[in-house]
């Protein structure tokens, strides 16, 4: 996911993605623990985005306590 595409997201809608980012990531660990994913960086990518999407919802927090 492109950080154009984060910006474009409402709070509401980053905070539901970023849970459902987090149960993809389980997901993929216990897949992988089971057996070996085709594609393991998935799970890089995936840890990235969350990373990401986190990033923009405390920019958007110290704005809002900044314009306060």
């Amino acid at each position: 996911m492109k950080i154009s595409e984060i910006r474009e997201l409402s709070t509401p809608d980053l905070l539901e993605r970023i849970d459902t980012e987090k149960s993809m990531i389980v997901r993929l660990k216990l897949n992988h623990a089971i057996s070996p994913l085709d594609n393991p960086q998935k799970i890089k990518v995936a840890r990235r985005t969350i990373a990401r999407l986190n990033t923009e919802l405390r920019k958007r927090e110290l704005e809002k306590k900044s314009n306060s």
